[in-house]
């Protein structure tokens, strides 16, 4: 019997092993997961956007709603289906006294089995005596919950509070938040406090992050917006700076998941925003993001708004047109997270990743078609797949960053140009999507692009650079063949 004992608790041991190994490998830094395609806009004038994805199989997205009046909600199986999603209204604005107006950036999370929504909100005689307040809601499904106010967040002063966020590390509940303290001159800083409950602070809170760099105070000195994801044993926690017009754009905290995070030290600032508008794409002021993961769980998704223009009239408080993007975010091989550009209004880009070179992407370089490992920026190896500029059922590939420029080969070269509207153009940029030739297996996911004008040629690399020729052994084959990313 205790040799039994003894055999059993060496094959626990053994598989306890076995876990750590596992959770070790599946934290380390990504690798290329599945293409995820969305068309943007997602959903047109909603601001300071927020997606969870529950555990009942149902997206929940809620947003600022442009006359500040009253709190909304979602819900979908799919990120896309938010898009057309009826729109609940679970709270209005109180008619007189606090929570009477400027209700803003509402954020809804399942907390100890029950829906808290936070969200910030000014009063009848005073719309700029904007502080933090929360709701619980009752039910499953919170589009029919019961809710009831819990009140004011009290925090240290008795201030401009905003854009309040909840997350948990090592255990802890903490709060994150926004907010102007006294005898600092800047218009919002972003704190960190433990929670006693969902609505309650405790101990003291930290100050991590004050506008100080050129990016973080056009307009007004801001910080504000915090959400956090976490990932290969660190906290990134995202932040919104400058003015709600083009100069908005988002900055990072980054801290060890192992730190004190309730001490300032342990949050470092990036130097230079990590998401900003961008004329190419006509993508101006992004900011005030959450994070969500994709319906197969294996890609994190960048939730946030922006405006389809750059010039605002009036104040951009008044400006109704921030409406709610997603977009596929990207991780690098230093386990960081790559924010990449705004991409174009439309479907979303993919990377095509070598088959036979894992890790090395099709990118532009000098405007040569290539594949390469670790492309920076981002968007060289971004890619719209889009209906073939000459028809037949064929298709072209789009660069993100220099839209209208297409993949096209030239004397059997490829390369990355503008479309000029000329016949041969469009036919030396049309593709026939195939399965991938190194597979045969019809997948989404592996694919292989024939030349339209050159039947038998394919996009294939050699060595690095991308050529169109025929693929008639296994290697070529390989050559020809991409995963979709």
């Amino acid at each position: 019997m205790r040799r039994r004992l003894l055999a059993v608790l060496a094959a626990l041991i053994v598989t306890s092993a076995a876990l750590v190994v596992t959770l070790v490998v599946t934290s380390g830094p990504a690798a290329a997961s599945p293409a995820v395609q969305f068309t943007n806009p997602l959903v047109n004038q909603r601001a300071d956007s927020q997606i969870v994805k529950h555990t009942d199989g149902y997206y929940y997205f809620t947003a600022t709603v442009p006359e500040y009046d009253r709190i909304v909600l979602r819900r979908a199986t799919t990120l896309q289906g938010l898009s057309t999603a009826a729109e609940t209204v679970i709270w209005r604005k109180h008619s007189s006294g606090v929570m009477g107006a400027h209700i803003w950036a509402p954020e809804i999370h399942f907390i100890d089995g029950k829906w808290y929504v936070y969200f910030a909100a000014g009063a009848t005689d005073n719309v700029w005596a904007i502080r933090m307040y929360v709701l619980e809601g009752t039910g499953a499904n919170p589009l029919t919950a019961t809710w009831t106010e819990k009140g004011r967040i009290t925090t240290a002063w008795d201030t401009f509070a905003l854009d309040a966020s909840t997350f948990v590390a090592g255990g802890v509940r903490y709060l994150i938040w926004a907010q102007s303290e006294p005898g600092i001159a800047t218009n919002s800083n972003v704190y960190i406090a433990r929670m006693s409950n969902p609505w309650t602070i405790t101990g003291t809170p930290v100050r991590i992050a004050t506008p100080t760099l050129d990016w973080e105070k056009r307009g007004y000195a801001v910080n504000e917006g915090p959400t956090v994801i976490q990932r290969n044993g660190r906290i990134f926690l995202t932040y919104s700076a400058s003015a709600t017009d083009a100069n908005y754009c988002l900055g990072l905290l980054t801290a060890s998941a192992s730190a004190n995070l309730l001490s300032a030290s342990s949050w470092v600032k990036s130097p230079q925003p990590v998401f900003t508008s961008n004329a190419s794409t006509g993508q101006y002021g992004p900011g005030h993001n959450s994070f969500t993961t994709s319906e197969d769980g294996q890609s994190d998704i960048l939730v946030y708004h922006d405006r389809s223009y750059r010039d605002i009239s009036g104040d951009p408080l008044n400006d109704p047109n921030r409406r709610t993007r997603v977009q596929k975010l990207y991780w690098n091989a230093d386990g960081t997270p790559n924010f990449g550009i705004p991409v174009p209004d439309g479907v979303t880009p993919v990377r095509l990743q070598s088959y036979n070179s894992a890790g090395s992407f099709v990118r532009h370089y000098n405007f040569r078609a290539r594949i390469e490992a670790n492309v920076t920026p981002l968007a060289d190896a971004q890619f719209r797949i889009v209906t073939g500029l000459n028809g037949g059922g064929t298709v072209s590939l789009e660069s993100t960053n220099f839209p209208g420029y297409f993949l096209r080969h030239r004397n059997f070269e490829v390369w990355v140009e503008r479309n000029d509207g000329s016949a041969t153009f469009k036919a030396d940029a049309s593709f026939f999507r195939r399965a991938g030739l190194s597979t045969g297996t019809g997948s989404d996911a592996a694919v292989s692009f024939e030349s339209q004008n050159f039947p038998g040629r394919y996009v294939r690399h050699s060595g690095a650079d991308l050529f169109v020729q025929t693929a008639t052994d296994a290697t070529s084959r390989a050559d020809a063949t991409f995963t979709l990313d």
